[in-house]
């Protein structure tokens, strides 16, 4: 759905000018402006949108395999097989290669951390083999700084997470390699106010248009999923950490678990801080999915670009792991077996993920495209709708819209866990129809046994009943319930 909450934003960026979901209406919901940007140029371009769509996520997921060998040659110069294999796994992973048809912003956030990551390796290796004239090497520095600052405002308009990833780069390069020298220091303050001038020049507008389109800084949904999914902040911690991390588990990857451990043990035993800053990112990464959204629906979609640098330190830690000419029979048969195993286990997983691709696709299409076509033809121009998933039913509509979830309507998201205040809301707001699944959440379910909720319309899409939930329904406000 939010894919097609993404091509609404971009359709109307090239026909309006504006980042609005409803023209002539500004939205500060859209959480990547950088992916809605790029397939506004298709638009711009008149090619069919779903195309240019898979070619962009493609091309992200190139990107994305490329920087991964390229990391684990900055890791382990000495192996250039394991770096090419890295990049291979990557374009074959399947968690990826869904990400990439998903019509999301998330493997293109993706290829971007990687890149900011390797912009900050060819910058410590830079200072620490120093062969150019002090002139040059200054030069150096500067473009360096100002081309973090504005990658890293492109990631921030990915996703609001590269901001993180962004400071924590800028903070490393500060940090390391370690200097006494005063001159040294100074020069690397320097660097430092070029790159958070350079990051504000992208960033600040898109900030101050945010709050003053919502009063907020961030887009509305960074606010909304957190109260939407409050009741699993009551999970502990640890729960909360593992359910945002077995999605990423899933698939080939999982072999390479006690050589990602290694890789991270004898990083620290050697204390090579700066190679432990893309692990400390992925830790940082999870840990505040499990602190403020712990959610793994649509096969852990949120921390899907940490799969990346599982598979990049997995592999190195793995080769550094197997001796396939040990003494030990055990050790020997052991390293002989794993590669074949992973390269099995990763295809049988790609297979079973185009299948999952042609399930969720499904849902969509059975689901949210066949509720908006049945309201555009059941319902008058004028009809307010209150939806849920707005993606589908403001692309193929051309009705106002209340969004329940708070993306285009943040006013509702103080109270969008109140089944009783949401229907009064909806209400005063003079909504004629109500769109959502029944069992999404026990707000929704109240709300389908409401008398002022008068059912109409219900996809009846086989498979989703199959799995043993609901169907989208479409319900007619018939009037406020009696005080």
């Amino acid at each position: 759905d939010d894919a097609w909450i993404h091509q609404t934003y971009a359709r109307n960026l090239a026909e309006t000018g504006q980042l609005a979901y409803l023209p002539g209406q500004s939205s500060a919901g859209s959480t990547s402006p950088a992916w809605s940007l790029l397939l506004s140029v298709g638009y711009l371009l008149g090619l069919d949108y779903r195309l240019w769509a898979y070619l962009l996520g493609a091309l992200s997921l190139v990107a994305t395999s490329w920087l991964a060998y390229r990391l684990l040659l900055r890791l382990a110069p000495s192996k250039p097989s394991a770096a090419f294999l890295t990049g291979l796994f990557c374009a074959v992973e399947w968690h990826l290669v869904w990400a990439a048809a998903s019509g999301m912003e998330t493997m293109l956030f993706a290829a971007l951390s990687l890149a900011m990551l390797e912009y900050f390796f060819s910058r410590i290796a830079a200072r620490q083999s120093p062969q150019d004239p002090a002139s040059l090497q200054k030069e150096q520095a500067i473009v360096s700084a100002v081309g973090i600052g504005l990658l890293g405002g492109v990631l921030a308009l990915t996703r609001p997470e590269g901001l993180a990833l962004t400071g924590l780069v800028i903070v490393a390069l500060v940090l390391f390699p370690r200097s006494s020298g005063g001159s040294e220091v100074k020069g690397r303050l320097l660097e430092t106010a070029i790159s958070l001038v350079a990051l504000g020049v992208l960033l600040v507008p898109y900030l101050a248009f945010n709050l003053r389109t919502s009063g907020s800084i961030f887009p509305n949904t960074f606010y909304a999923k957190q109260i939407e999914y409050q009741s699993q902040l009551e999970w502990s911690l640890p729960f909360r950490f593992w359910w945002v991390l077995r999605p990423t588990l899933v698939g080939g990857q999982v072999l390479l678990i006690p050589g990602f451990l290694y890789a991270a043990y004898r990083l620290a035993r050697r204390r090579d801080w700066p190679a432990l800053l893309p692990l400390v990112w992925w830790l940082a990464f999870i840990s505040v999915y499990a602190l403020r959204l712990p959610v793994s629906y649509q096969h852990g979609r949120y921390v899907i670009p940490t799969i990346p640098l599982l598979i990049i330190y997995g592999t190195w830690g793995t080769t550094l792991l197997l001796q396939p000419r040990s003494p030990h029979l055990w050790l020997r048969v052991l390293s002989r077996a794993m590669p074949p195993a992973i390269v099995l286990v990763t295809l049988i997983f790609w297979a079973r993920g185009a299948q999952a691709y042609g399930d969720d696709v499904g849902v969509i299409e059975g689901e949210m495209i066949v509720t908006a076509h049945w309201l555009s033809q059941h319902t008058a121009p004028g009809d307010l709708l209150a939806v849920h998933d707005i993606g589908a039913v403001g692309y193929l509509t051309d009705r106002p819209l209340l969004d329940l979830a708070g993306l285009i309507t943040p006013e509702v998201i103080p109270f969008m866990a109140d089944p009783e205040r949401l229907a009064d809301w909806m209400g005063q707001q003079g909504a004629d129809y109500a769109v959502f699944f029944p069992d999404f959440s026990p707000v929704y379910a109240e709300l389908s046994g409401d008398p002022r909720f008068q059912q109409v319309y219900c996809t009846g899409y086989a498979w989703t009943r199959s799995t043993g939930h609901e169907n989208m329904c479409v319900y007619r406000l018939i009037g406020r319930k009696q005080q």
